[in-house]
């Protein structure tokens, strides 16, 4: 017999020591520091305060301070707080219908068990203030205290009694990075709440009590998300989602700007992450996020959070259902707000003819004029009175009037209070897009039988790709076999019928690997309609007349999703008169 197995046969079973068991217990429910403040913090809010207070110092390790004018407890409730799953959220102890944050009765004995711990209370209605004070689990005695209504919790020497866990802990600037974002979260998902968060280097938060949703939103996200945010208010059954989501445009590089909340509780669910994401599947590229806030109501029994004693996580009861209530109501939302310019894209703009002009320049030369003529070539379709003849009818709609094109690429609108440059290709690769994703919605892609089928030369690869795909092609509107080592390209979408085949082919062929990580027939069949919008688009380089140029415009006026491409990118940008006269000096 090996000598562990002996030890383990000499073993008999035994009960833990209390003491044990809550250190246990604290190593699920206080991960780190920021741990501990989510759960004080949870509980104030529990306890109906108006006003919670942190005190965050050594990075929560050296003093974790949270402070309450919630209802309190009495002397014998303080003593009963401290034991495992004592609580006062359970009145029928169903863990069905939970309509507080916390729950379990873990994390004051948890907190207790790895640190010194320090709880005064004053009970709403009493004439008394009392405090005790734990180390490491051990209970010290009942004392009087001076204290107003509410709760005051210090937590010193955090995992003292357990230093293997100082180990893994980061550095204090990040363990108190973390922290603040647990109370911003919290701030955000309860906005009648006032809340401070300090630290020995200064006051990070500072959010009153009674601010309105609006405001709070603008104070934790930023004013250029809610300058760059859609609002969003969608009901089905016994749900409700409130909220903004931000213009695709306005997108990053991490997903440091989703927050969701479910009945007052801030979750970092896998469902509602994957449900946004597949949301703005259709505007954003790979490896950009949308900026979220959501708040989701629906009936306690439709979620059950008992998933983890972190209580991040959760499961509803009908997890299909409500993916498709959140990519249905975001969709609606961003699809149904008219062409808004990202005012981030503006400001950069401004910023950077500011970069470009501080220093001035000087002319050098015939060869200056020449170069300058060639690279900034107009195509000036109007002149003088004729040109404000065609503008006016224009001028008031939102996108305004067309002006000029640089560069046979862009076009230049002039509106009532700045003027907009617009990316052809972008915007009418979008409208296509839209048009064909709508004809097939209602009443299949109308397509046109070619006379001569079109035999399509590809590599091999290329051809192997295209033939694994022909049914999800076919519901595209693109029909196609094999012939040969080649394509034959027998139906094509009645808007592409002047399409570049070749192009549309190759690219098709190089996205079949893309295809393999999208989930859904829909999905599958927009990411193909994408592809053929790009190739039937007006290319860069081609010469529009204001006519045409004004088409354009109002088209996008009316397409869902027209300020980006198929892409993500923006298909425009704004300057307000405002900008124009501040990169001059005139205001």
């Amino acid at each position: 017999m090996a000598p562990q197995a002996a030890i383990f046969q000499a073993m008999r079973i035994r009960k833990l020591p209390e003491g044990t068991i809550n250190r246990i217990a604290a190593g699920e429910v206080i991960e780190r520091p920021a741990s501990v403040v989510k759960e004080l913090v949870e509980n104030a809010i529990d306890a109906g305060s108006t006003q919670i207070d942190v005190v965050f110092r050594g990075g929560g390790k050296a003093l974790i301070r949270v402070t309450d004018n919630g209802f309190g407890m009495s002397a014998e409730e303080m003593v009963l707080a401290l034991e495992r799953h004592a609580t006062s959220k359970l009145a029928d102890d169903e863990l069905i219908r939970i309509n507080s944050l916390g729950f379990r009765g873990e994390a004051l004995p948890s907190m207790a068990s790895v640190s010194r711990m320090a709880l005064a209370s004053h009970a709403a209605g009493r004439g008394e203030a009392f405090s005790i004070t734990v180390e490491a689990g051990r209970k010290g005695d009942i004392t009087p205290a001076r204290l107003g209504a509410g709760t005051e919790i210090e937590i010193r020497d955090l995992f003292f009694a357990t230093p293997a866990r100082l180990k893994f802990l980061k550095t204090d600037r990040s363990e108190t990075s973390e922290a603040l974002e647990v109370v911003r979260r919290l701030a955000l998902a309860h906005a009648s709440i006032g809340f401070t968060f300090v630290t020995e280097e200064r006051r990070w938060l500072d959010a009153p009590a009674g601010e309105r949703v609006e405001a709070r939103i603008t104070r934790i996200m930023g004013a250029e998300f809610f300058a760059n945010a859609i609002t969003v208010d969608h009901r089905g059954d016994d749900l409700h989602m409130t909220g903004y989501v931000s213009l695709p445009t306005f997108a990053r590089g991490q997903a440091t700007l989703q927050y969701a909340f479910v009945n007052g509780r801030p979750v970092k669910d896998k469902l509602i992450s994957g449900a946004i994401r597949g949301a703005y599947a259709d505007v954003l590229p790979p490896g950009r996020y949308p900026a979220v806030a959501l708040f989701i109501t629906c009936a306690p029994d439709r979620v059950d959070v008992n998933v983890h004693p972190a209580k991040t996580e959760l499961r509803f009861r009908d997890q299909g259902f409500v993916r498709s209530f959140i990519v249905s109501a975001i969709r609606r939302a961003i699809s149904g707000s008219l062409a808004r310019p990202d005012t981030s894209k503006s400001n950069f703009t401004a910023q950077a003819f500011r970069s470009a002009y501080t220093g001035g320049f000087t002319p050098a030369g015939p060869q200056f004029a020449e170069s300058t003529q060639a690279n900034f070539a107009m195509q000036m379709p109007l002149q003088g009175m004729a040109a404000e003849a065609q503008t006016a009818p224009h001028i008031d709609y939102p996108l305004g009037a067309a002006r000029a094109q640089i560069h046979d690429t862009y076009i230049v609108s002039q509106t009532r209070d700045g003027f907009i440059l617009v990316d052809q290709h972008a915007a009418h690769e979008r409208i296509v897009y839209e048009r064909l994703k709508r004809e097939r919605a209602e009443q299949g892609i109308i397509t046109q039988p070619l006379l001569v089928p079109q035999v399509v030369d590809l590599d091999g690869g290329a051809v192997a790709a295209i033939l694994s795909v022909t049914e999800l092609l076919a519901k595209a509107g693109l029909v196609v076999e094999g012939f040969g080592d080649a394509i034959l390209v027998r139906e094509v979408p009645a808007v592409l019928a002047k399409a570049n085949l070749p192009a549309i082919l190759r690219d098709l062929s190089d996205d079949i690997r893309e295809l393999d990580q999208i989930t859904t027939i829909e999905a599958r069949v927009n990411h193909v309609l994408a592809t053929m919008a790009c190739h039937h688009s007006v290319r860069a380089g081609r010469v529009l007349r204001v006519e045409e140029m004004n088409a354009l415009l109002r088209e996008m006026e009316v397409t869902p999703n027209s300020g980006q491409c198929n892409h993500g990118r923006p298909t425009f940008i704004e300057l307000k008169m405002g900008d124009v006269e501040r990169l001059f000096g005139r205001s």
